[in-house]
């Protein structure tokens, strides 16, 4: 697979991992837009939210509650922001559905 984030899930390419279990990995994004700016990613490839059936609907529950419990230990106590871009109008880069975690400041809108 030549996707970069299947490929960082995998180990293959190294990275700033803050978290890892068997579904999702949370690392450091190389391009900061925030004081703190995490990536997300599942470990399932898909790339975006029309590729959902129910088995990903609750992998994405999941990986929401696993932000919210995380948030802590992400550094993220004063509060944070969830993105989802969603294909190339919206800035999706990456073709693997991946969210967004920025905070660690005041964030504008």
């Amino acid at each position: 697979m030549s996707c970069i984030f299947c490929k960082i899930a995998a180990g293959e390419i190294p990275s700033a991992k803050l978290y890892e279990d068997e579904e999702i990995v949370i690392f450091k994004d190389i391009e900061p837009k925030a004081k703190i700016h995490l990536l997300c990613v599942p470990k399932d490839h898909f790339a975006t939210l029309a590729e959902l059936n129910d088995e990903r609907s609750a992998l994405l529950g999941r990986t929401f509650a696993k932000i919210a419990r995380l948030r802590d230990g992400l550094g993220l106590t004063g509060g944070y922001r969830l993105i989802v871009n969603q294909g190339e109008d919206a800035g999706q880069t990456v073709h693997h559905l991946h969210i967004h975690i920025l905070g660690g400041e005041p964030l504008p809108w």
